[in-house]
């Protein structure tokens, strides 16, 4: 496997906030270093459904994740196991459910919050959080320049082949602010400034790095819905394959094989949607 490659989730994110708050985005967007389309999310547009879709490329409706309180080890073939298979090294650094879905359920605070294992048939190395206690008045997120550094160290450490990273706290701003608010606007302001220093870094590691979001939020901070606010975020590449016309709408059934494909990993049969990258 020649091809290295990131995926960035930031939950929870409409297209609206990403297009006019994350200004180092948009400024590689203008420059040519990054090319960007519309992503729209699954239904229900719940993040944990969201969650197992954008990894095994199947629907809820299949995997049979109905929401954030249905949560189990998936079945299906995934993003992870398919780069195992191809002899890839693989990291995560996010949410516990990731861990759940693709590695061991249930999660086990001790054992699971930060583990390396050579031989996993999934996830190699494994940096993940639960946000127990989260509710309105607290939300209980990591700090977001933590998280990028951790994936970072993971590269640095073991040369990922695939690392994925996700983080809730404008998911979690969204529900708690809504999105007409000073808050909500520093909050994409400040998330774009953590992320922006690291991605010309993983670009210079060799990775090709793709950054969306889950699924989007209303006016009044809700998803899992059907409608524009709900499902669609955008969707940034960075790397040098071949794309569709900017005015694309990317399912996202079609994260997992293409992200499969441009490492050069099997697709499985279950991956019925076409790869969006060439």
């Amino acid at each position: 496997m020649t091809t290295k490659l990131l995926l960035i989730i930031i939950d929870g994110v409409p297209y609206r906030n990403w297009r006019r708050l994350f200004g180092n985005l948009e400024g590689w967007v203008d420059s040519g270093d990054a090319r960007v389309w519309t992503h729209r999310a699954v239904l229900p547009s719940t993040s944990a459904s969201c969650y197992a879709s954008i990894h095994t490329g199947v629907s809820p409706q299949v995997h049979g994740c109905t929401g954030n309180g249905n949560v189990f080890r998936l079945k299906q073939p995934d993003v992870f196991s398919q780069v195992r298979a191809a002899g890839g090294t693989t990291g995560a650094v996010a949410h516990s459910f990731w861990s759940e879905f693709f590695n061991r359920h249930p999660f086990d605070h001790v054992r699971d919050v930060e583990y390396d294992e050579p031989d996993s048939a999934t996830i190699n190395h494994g940096r993940f959080h639960t946000m127990t206690g989260y509710g309105h008045d607290n939300q209980m997120t990591p700090c977001d320049l933590d998280l990028f550094a951790s994936l970072t160290n993971l590269c640095q450490r073991f040369d990922l082949t695939y690392g994925m990273l996700h983080t809730c706290t404008l998911d979690s701003m969204g529900h708690r602010f809504h999105h007409e608010c000073d808050e909500m606007d520093h909050a994409c302001f400040m998330m774009d400034e953590m992320m922006a220093p690291f991605i010309p870094k993983w670009r210079e590691a060799g990775y090709e790095v793709i950054v969306t979001a889950d699924h989007g939020q209303d006016e009044r901070g809700h998803h899992g819905g059907r409608s524009a606010l709900q499902q669609e975020s955008a969707l940034y590449y960075f790397g040098d394959a071949e794309g569709p016309t900017k005015d694309t709408v990317i399912d996202q059934l079609q994260l997992a094989p293409t992200i499969l494909r441009r490492l050069g990993a099997p697709v499985p049969d279950t991956m019925k949607a076409k790869p969006f990258l060439k």
